[in-house]
């Protein structure tokens, strides 16, 4: 089945909030996102930010255990203006360099005019040296995710096993999602549209905007993970978020492990030896409270799938 679902309350939280729609194995859904300060398709406040997220959505038989998939049929702009933070964050920069930083870069929000058909983003404002730069529309998501375990709220500003602000350029049109589900229904948000995006987020924001998306959802019951995990036509991959970096790159590290081996068939020597001279690593966010990093391993290294 196919729902349009127009929102008109939105969450800075994950959590088990009241659905907003119940779905089926199988359906899509076709609706919008605000952007990270609440604006929408007219550029108009319609609520309070940060990263307000459309949902939750209820996913019908999913129970603590199953695995909830996610597939991103489609993910556009829908409006000509994005916003974006001109400053790095200082923790991403030498501690000794962060006050002359945050001297000479107050920091100020660009203007950047989408243009939709040409897919480009150019910078409007402020004038500096770069001119009128051109940069290729590449929409992702930043906000993606369930509610959390044990009744837990976390903010739409930070991310965990259940997703979140994850910030990862890779949750594009054309990927697969899969997320653990720890509440009936699993209760899916998203919300946090990028027109593009370098790594880490490491001004604190993409070029921030509003989308129309289309998703399909599918159930995977009595499959465990523990993190989230995603593939697209070349790599599959596994994302860990937490602080420190280290421990998000262990979370990612274990849970591609543990793919590989329960679904792709393979012994820890096979795996070891794969994932030592094959695996790569992506970064997500490193400006939020937890950071983010992405575990990667191409499709064609893997016996099963060849």
């Amino acid at each position: 089945m196919i729902h349009r679902f127009q929102p008109n309350i939105y969450h800075t939280s994950f959590g088990s909030h009241r659905p907003v729609l119940n779905i089926a194995n199988g359906d899509t859904v076709i609706t919008s996102t605000v952007d990270n300060q609440g604006r929408n398709a007219f550029d108009k406040q319609v609520t309070t930010g940060p990263n307000p997220l459309t949902g939750p959505f209820y996913v019908e038989d999913a129970e603590p255990g199953d695995t909830l998939a996610v597939y991103l049929d489609k993910l556009w702009p829908n409006r000509c203006i994005g916003r974006s933070s001109t400053t790095i964050a200082p923790n991403v920069v030498d501690p000794n360099y962060v006050i002359k930083m945050l001297t000479q870069h107050p920091r100020i929000n660009a203007i950047w005019k989408i243009d939709l058909e040409r897919g480009i983003a150019t910078l409007s404002r402020p004038i500096t040296q770069l001119g009128s730069i051109k940069l290729p529309l590449k929409p992702m998501l930043g906000c993606l995710g369930v509610a959390p375990r044990s009744g837990q709220v976390i903010s739409s500003v930070t991310s965990s096993a259940h997703g979140g602000n994850m910030d990862y350029k890779g949750f594009v049109t054309g990927i697969t999602a899969y997320f653990p589900v720890f509440t009936p229904g699993g209760l899916l948000f998203m919300g946090d549209g990028h027109a593009t995006q370098g790594d880490g987020e490491i001004v604190g924001t993409g070029i921030e905007t509003s989308f129309d998306l289309q998703f399909t959802v599918k159930l995977f019951k009595g499959k465990t993970i523990n993190w989230p995990r995603a593939e697209n036509e070349e790599y599959i991959f596994t994302v860990g978020n937490a602080r420190p970096l280290i421990q998000a790159l262990q979370h990612a590290t274990t849970e591609m492990i543990r793919w590989i081996q329960k679904d792709f068939g393979l012994d820890a020597r096979a795996t070891h030896l794969l994932l030592g001279q094959c695996l790569e690593y992506d970064v997500g966010n490193v400006f939020d409270p937890a950071y983010t990093m992405v575990c990667m391993l191409k499709k064609k290294w893997i016996p099963s799938l060849r």
